[in-house]
């Protein structure tokens, strides 16, 4: 990975979240960390880099797994972390005593390193909030500790996810544990506001006045005998006798009154309250049980169908309760990039870190769908091939994400079966909406690594586009295709949309070739209405709080 000069903003970078931190993050650059760091999640993963000797490594050799497992590689990296000695090797030894060569060691294993470089990118004056389910939250507890130390453990956050789910003896799980932990003795804190419940509301605020607004009515006393002037009787009302002292002086309670928001009972000889308006509070002081914030349900505007996907509003308590605006946000697992995308939208820098094309893909689209195309000015992508020869070592490497790199080159969502190996002759497709059926059409994407390229591959595709009842194919390759690949394209013939707004009967070339120097230089595209693109769920459009001018600091480059 080259170094970046004049670095922007923000920074998104792909690879290995261990390399990049080691090899791209200073010390003490970064303000708050959020994390969600993939176990037994069932979904896909996988390393990239081989080893300097050439040896590839067990995740890499198996590109894509939904586990951590006990293996050689885990067991190096484990021998790794305990030979640097310290308190994390400590409860490594501890953590091995315990559990033995077992998948959750191998997941320990692989976290130790990572929270060890963390803790060295945040500021003094930082926090890391790191989100987990219960079947590791007790390992991982003890872990940031050991690289945190104990002193600096703030809270653990129980965030209610879900209703429950029917389990066989044993209570239903519907909750996930975030840990928080500071760097030093005064992390930044901003106090954070939780919305009243409606029961809460309904019991406490139910006096309502003329304008609807809703009120309660609250004791102007306080307990004890005070001897200055909260202590002094005010409109004849002595709270002495009664152990009692205004809670406001005197002033104070003259002033209130004026504007109405003291009630008067008229039952003889009761006291006053003050009203309180429930639009004027900020709701309850946040806790560390978060039942307010839903799950994303399967009809949520913001849903993009990433099946880890959380809710933007809590990335965004996180985020208000320990940065500031301008303050450098790292998420170094990032995934569909709601770290990033809350962020943006508070004003925060950011820089996130995944190891696959389609997360990096994704949380482009997603910026590009929130802020418009020029969000791309404001941060760079770092990992990514930007020349042929690039390309070539990517797809050289692993086959997948240079599949995933290339479909997002155009937009392109990745088949589903890629990763089993029974793609059937599709690599990606592309929907889109071009009339006014509903009807969603698509375009079949075949994506080749190889220099080695023929026409029967383009016939092939051609059988595929009729297998599929699709409109468009698109072969995409290193080498030039041939003059009979070429030719064989264009037998093929156009698709002719029926249009909307007056764009009826424009043709587009039922088989286009494009080579990957095309799609980096910008020469081709594919060619396709220009109607409704349904490839990707579109991320609701957004808009950042009070911009100010942001720069991103990262030192020296490495």
């Amino acid at each position: 990975m080259p170094p970046h000069p004049n670095p922007a903003p923000n920074q998104l970078y792909y690879g290995d979240n261990l390399a990049v931190l080691r090899d791209y993050i200073p010390d003490q650059s970064v303000d708050l960390i959020y994390l969600d760091p993939p176990f037994n999640s069932r979904q896909d993963y996988n390393v990239l880099f081989a080893e300097k000797d050439g040896a590839r490594s067990a995740s890499q050799i198996t590109a894509f797994k939904d586990t951590w497992e006990w293996n050689q590689e885990a067991a190096r990296s484990y021998e790794e972390v305990v030979e640097t000695g310290g308190r994390v090797a400590e409860a490594m030894r501890a953590f091995h005593t315990l559990l033995g060569g077992t998948d959750m060691l191998a997941y320990l294993a692989m976290m130790a390193p990572r929270l060890v470089e963390l803790r060295r990118v945040l500021k003094e004056s930082g926090s890391i909030y790191l989100h987990c389910d219960p079947t590791a939250s007790h390992y991982l507890k003890l872990l940031m500790d050991a690289v945190f130390g104990p002193q600096h453990f703030r809270n653990e956050i129980i965030w209610k996810r879900s209703h429950g789910h029917n389990s066989a003896n044993r209570y239903g799980s519907s909750h996930d544990v975030i840990l928080f932990s500071a760097k030093g003795d005064e992390p930044r804190w901003n106090r954070i506001f939780q919305v009243y419940d409606e029961s809460y509301v309904e019991k406490h605020y139910r006096h309502v006045d003329a304008d609807g607004r809703r009120y309660k009515h609250e004791n102007p006393t306080g307990a004890g005998v005070r001897h200055g002037v909260t202590g002094q009787p005010w409109r004849g009302i002595d709270p002495t006798p009664k152990n009692r002292h205004w809670a406001k002086t005197p002033a104070k309670m003259d002033e209130l009154d004026a504007e109405g928001l003291v009630h008067w009972p008229t039952t003889p000889g009761a006291w006053p309250y003050i009203k309180t308006y429930l639009d004027e509070k900020g709701g309850t002081p946040a806790q560390d049980v978060w039942a307010d914030i839903p799950p994303i349900n399967m009809v949520a505007k913001e849903r993009l169908g990433y099946p880890t996907q959380k809710p933007e509003a809590l990335l965004e308590r996180i985020l208000r309760a320990s940065s500031n605006e301008g303050d450098v946000v790292l998420d170094p697992f990032c995934g569909c990039g709601t770290t990033i995308q809350v962020a943006q939208k508070l004003n925060r820098r950011w820089i996130g870190i995944d190891i696959t094309h389609l997360a990096i893909g994704l949380i482009k689209t997603r910026l590009d769908d929130a802020y418009g195309p020029e969000i791309r000015s404001t941060y760079q992508v770092i990992g990514e091939p930007t020349d042929v020869a690039g390309a070539a070592q990517l797809a050289e490497e692993n086959k997948y994400q240079f599949q995933y790199w290339a479909l997002g080159l155009c937009g392109a969502r990745p088949n589903e079966a890629i990763k089993k190996g029974a793609d059937r002759g599709i690599d990606g497709r592309l929907y889109f909406h071009d009339d006014n059926s509903g009807t969603s059409k698509q375009i079949i994407f075949s994506v080749k690594g190889g220099q080695n390229i023929g026409v029967s591959e383009v016939r092939d595709l051609i059988g595929v586009l009729q297998r599929e009842k699709a409109e468009i194919g698109v072969y995409i390759s290193f080498a030039e295709p041939t003059r009979e690949m070429r030719r064989e394209a264009a037998e093929a013939g156009f698709y002719t949309s029926p249009g909307i707004s007056g764009s009826a009967g424009h043709k587009y070339p039922r088989i286009q070739l494009l080579t990957i120097h095309d799609l980096i230089e910008g020469n081709k595209s594919v060619q396709r209405p220009l109607t409704r693109d349904t490839t990707f769920r579109k991320a609701p459009r957004s808009r950042a709080e009070a911009a100010t001018n942001l720069t991103l600091d990262l030192g020296p480059n490495p």
